[in-house]
């Protein structure tokens, strides 16, 4: 046994899979289902309080007796109202579309880890086998706590320096993340993102480290895990794949929009268009598989993988700076909101990395098995 798989065997997966956390579609029932199968399953904790937190870990606990992973936010926050006030001033007009104005200020929607006492010590207290990372590291007390407490833990990175400070914080496991991911990406800095792709990363942090080494982004298939297990990764760590499981929290909306990104023929362009139904948005990406998807940081304030919507028209015209994660997220989700009390979906963040053209819609515990299959055909 490697040094890299042994944390497999501590936690008995019989399968190199890890169902991604995602926040509003991480159902205990869908942790439950993954794990019980020996697989990984994941728990997004990162926008609830530390109570609804404790009571999700403790609803999972009771479903499955396996391990499964609890995400954490650990993003550091800052307010700026000049910033807040330019931003809702030009989201003004769209909440004039549904005869509203805009909030008349913007909050803080999502706690995070960081030097968050109440968070820790809930998380210690309830004890999940293992605890995952996004956005960075939280300070160095709680690791070393989660250390002594025996839990295994896990960091969402993005480049080959943000796995060294991973490293040197003792971090257990890495998650290589690449742009082809779905969602927000766990860069520690997105000013800085080095936009790799998951293969080159994960074949950087091998080279780079002895710590085991997870391939994140645009993984939805058994060939594509064998690829990312040939580049060295111990193991895969999927998101959008899992999003049409019956388990999963998706909203009909959502559900909806992925079964239509996945109907659509795949495509390979040569120029910067995003959709062929879509106008093309400042963050366009040419080599996308198929061009349903895209990336703004309009929604949120952080860079974010979803189904092309108009925010990515409204961030590509706005000419100052946003006024930060997650406090633009209040905005993007008070505009939502009103927009789908008159069946509008202009605004939903239905975030699906580039491969969500191959989405299925499979029990948790039949997907992970499929996808076993099509990993050991692969293989073989």
């Amino acid at each position: 046994m490697s040094d890299r798989t042994s944390w497999m065997s501590r936690l008995g997966l019989r399968h190199p899979i890890i169902v991604a956390p995602m926040a509003g579609v991480s159902t205990s029932e869908l942790v439950a289902q993954v794990s019980n199968v020996g697989a990984l399953g994941s728990l997004a904790i990162g926008p609830d309080s530390p109570e609804l937190g404790r009571r999700r870990i403790t609803e999972t606990q009771s479903k499955t007796s396996r391990p499964f992973n609890v995400n954490l936010f650990c993003h550091r926050t800052s307010s700026h109202p000049q910033l807040d006030a330019a931003w809702l001033d030009h989201l003004r007009p769209e909440f004039a579309r549904f005869d509203s104005e805009p909030p008349p200020h913007l909050d803080e929607p999502y706690d995070t880890a960081w030097s968050n006492v109440e968070l820790q010590q809930m998380v210690l207290r309830t004890s999940p086998t293992v605890v995952s990372f996004h956005f960075g590291l939280p300070d160095v007390a709680f690791l070393r706590a989660l250390r002594r407490a025996g839990i295994l833990t896990m960091a969402c990175v993005t480049s080959p320096d943000e796995a060294r400070q991973a490293a040197r914080a003792s971090v257990d496991v890495l998650v290589a993340q690449g742009v082809e991911a779905g969602g927000h990406r766990g860069c520690f800095d997105p000013a800085r993102d080095s936009q790799l792709t998951t293969a080159a990363l994960v074949r950087r942090l091998v080279r780079l480290t002895n710590l085991p080494v997870v391939a994140a982004g645009g993984i939805m298939n058994g060939s594509a895990i064998a690829t990312m297990l040939a580049e060295g990764a111990c193991a895969v760590w999927m998101g959008t794949a899992f999003v049409l499981c019956p388990e999963s929290g998706a909203d009909p909306a959502y559900r909806a929009a992925l079964r239509r990104a996945s109907a659509t023929p795949k495509h390979r362009f040569e120029g910067a268009a995003e959709s062929v139904t879509v106008s093309p948005t400042a963050d366009s990406d040419p080599t996308d598989m198929i061009a349903t998807t895209g990336v703004t940081s309009a929604i949120s304030g952080r860079p974010a993988r979803g189904l092309v919507n108009r925010f990515h028209r409204i961030g590509r015209a706005y000419p100052h700076r946003l006024p930060g994660y997650p406090r633009t997220y209040a905005a993007g989700k008070a505009l939502h909101q009103l927009a789908a009390a008159h069946q509008c979906e202009d605004y939903a963040a239905h975030w699906a990395g580039r491969g969500v053209a191959q989405a299925r819609t499979l029990p948790a515990a039949d997907l992970v098995e499929v996808l076993t299959e099509e990993r050991l055909r692969h293989q073989s």
